[in-house]
């Protein structure tokens, strides 16, 4: 007889400190068949799915709620969720089920939870024929990974790459790891500690320390302790205020004397020795800009973290833009997610001239608008696929997005698109699907922090990271934390912890 399978998947990563609370219709909702309607579409329930259908598992879909990074989850957008869930689990668990696959991202807050993943787990434990279930899932490598959350689960298995080209993959070591757990018939543990460190997402690239460094730890304890059935490390996601906001680790153990000590201390000490490396600082756009050399035929990339939407922000500083225009850089490009503007240049034909006011509308500390004349050279819809496959953008969306309606415009040498919906800027046809080529230009501001770079370094000639107002600023001790465990690094100071597996 088939194994049955539950699937559900529930993925927000949520930016505490925004203003605008992220609703239930923010959501990006499948429910049943549309959820096995995502094979093949490089998301990490397409690395479940395929993993299923080589094993011939009978699946039992159930919903699956995505929405891009934003400010806090109303309590009843969770509450919608559980519903909905609660609604299809139930008979199928009554039916009888095998085990249980989840895709989640582990740091979703709502006004009522700062542990929603881990409210989720132990809710779905307590429905009738859930309780001993094998539980395995995936976990985005920027999750604040609680304690409960591992105490509910089995097999939880983290990204590997930030940015994140591995989220199918991961899902699919995951899976892989749930049909061990049932032709074995060994249900594993999960061990859990928190190092009292948080980094900001600059600090988290896994092509260099100090997440290299744990990375590769990670993989030889794999390789090395055959009780070891996955190793994971959790760089946090540092703009959610909670207690367990930070780096994390934990482990997937078959052996059930396994403490979290004797599995993660190596982890726990090498993290802390790299605590500084993970740290952040950048010049102002404008003295970068101020002493960029002559255009080598590549596009120099300004890395812009302060407004990275993968982190929640709402892409519409205008730091770069200012600096661009006060420097009269040209040929260069930048995205503005600007739904007002787009609408008023809904009646200005391309080739016409309009006076615009762009962007600076959202984040309290930005300067505000920027009022340009601008000829608009395009006004097109903003689907676009991918062009990578593995694209960190693919891991939340899949390889589809809409940026909704979107405007071209120009002003002298600048060459600014106008998005409707915020789009993370991972993926190069963001721009060519509007028509624009972006090795055509000297400089390009991005929206990032890391996850740009397997789009952008392949065409850059240069990339600087630089300091302009924001709602994600790597400065973490500029943030009003209430509720984080202290003391952590760096907002305090602290010599050697002493709680790591308290």
């Amino acid at each position: 007889m088939k194994p049955r399978i539950l699937f559900a998947g529930l993925y927000h990563e949520t930016h505490s400190f925004l203003g605008a609370p992220t609703r239930w219709e923010d959501f990006k909702v499948c429910r049943g068949d549309e959820i096995l309607a995502k094979r093949g579409d490089e998301s990490p329930t397409d690395g479940f799915l395929t993993v299923a259908a080589d094993r011939q598992w009978d699946v039992i879909p159930t919903i699956d709620a995505h929405a891009i990074p934003s400010g806090m989850v109303d309590a009843s957008a969770f509450e919608r969720f559980w519903s909905e869930f609660e609604t299809r689990a139930r008979p199928a668990l009554a039916a009888g089920v095998d085990a249980i696959f989840l895709v989640l991202h582990g740091a979703m807050v709502t006004e009522a939870l700062e542990d929603a993943e881990g409210e989720f787990l132990e809710r779905l434990r307590r429905l009738p024929g859930a309780a001993t279930l094998p539980l395995f899932g995936v976990l985005d490598l920027h999750g604040n990974i609680t304690a409960r959350m591992c105490a509910q689960a089995n097999g939880l298995v983290a990204y590997r790459k930030n940015p994140h080209t591995d989220a199918k993959e991961a899902s699919a070591r995951a899976t892989r790891l749930l049909d061990r757990c049932l032709r074995e018939r060994v249900t594993p543990r999960m061990v859990w500690c928190r190092v009292p460190i948080i980094w900001a997402p600059p600090g988290t690239g896994t092509a260099s320390d100090p997440m290299r460094a744990l990375t590769a730890l990670a993989e030889k304890t794999e390789q090395t302790d055959p009780a070891v059935w996955a190793y994971n490390v959790f760089a946090g996601f540092s703009f959610a205020d909670t207690a367990q906001t930070g780096v994390t680790l934990s482990a997937v153990v078959a052996n059930p004397a396994r403490s979290a000590a004797d599995c993660l201390t190596a982890g726990a000490e090498l993290a802390w020795s790299l605590r500084e490396r993970g740290d952040a600082r950048y010049a102002s756009v404008d003295a970068v800009i101020a002493r960029l050399p002559p255009a080598n035929g590549k596009p120099v990339i300004l890395v812009e973290p302060a407004d990275n939407i993968g982190a929640g922000a709402p892409g519409d500083g205008t730091g770069i833009l200012r600096a661009l225009v006060a420097h009269d850089v040209s040929p260069s490009l930048v995205a503005i997610n600007d739904p007002v503007t787009v609408s008023r240049l809904a009646a200005v034909s391309p080739g016409e001239s309009a006076h615009v006011a762009i962007g600076g509308r959202s984040w309290p500390l930005d300067p505000g608008p920027v009022e340009l004349d601008v000829t608009l050279v395009s006004k097109k819809s903003g689907r676009f696929t991918l062009e990578d496959p593995h694209s960190h953008l693919a891991s939340a969306n899949g390889i589809h997005f809409d940026m909704g309606p979107c405007a071209v415009v120009r002003h002298r040498g600048i060459t600014i698109l106008l998005t409707s919906h915020k789009t993370p800027p991972f993926d190069l046809g963001q721009f060519r699907s509007q028509g624009i080529e972006p090795c055509a230009f000297a400089v390009i501001g991005v929206k990032a922090a890391v996850a740009h770079g397997q789009a952008y370094n392949p065409i850059a000639g240069a990339s600087h990271w630089v300091d302009t107002p924001g709602p994600c600023s790597s400065d973490i001790a500029s943030f009003p934390f209430r509720h984080v465990q202290r003391p952590v690094y760096p907002l305090d100071p602290i010599q050697q912890p002493n709680h790591l597996f308290a």
